[in-house]
């Protein structure tokens, strides 16, 4: 009887540490490739670069918003 209950625990202890262990393996590997493929195909930060005259409408729509939320 004895036997028989500390088996069972320990086969249920084997079994959770085992579902455990190949669930984090496995969030570990998907998490990885998700970051290889976010930075391959990420834009390059010479792409996102705004030009001159983009950069003076932003600050211009900024300005403009905030004299007319302090009013």
């Amino acid at each position: 009887m004895q036997n028989e209950l500390i088996d069972q625990g320990l086969t249920l202890m084997l079994v959770g540490m085992s579902t455990v262990f190949v669930f984090l393996t496995s969030l570990v590997i998907v998490m990885t490739l998700m970051s290889w493929l976010v930075t391959r195909f990420q834009a390059s930060p010479e792409d996102s670069v705004a030009g001159a005259d983009e950069v003076a409408a932003i600050v211009a729509a900024i300005a403009k918003h905030r004299n007319q939320s302090a009013k």
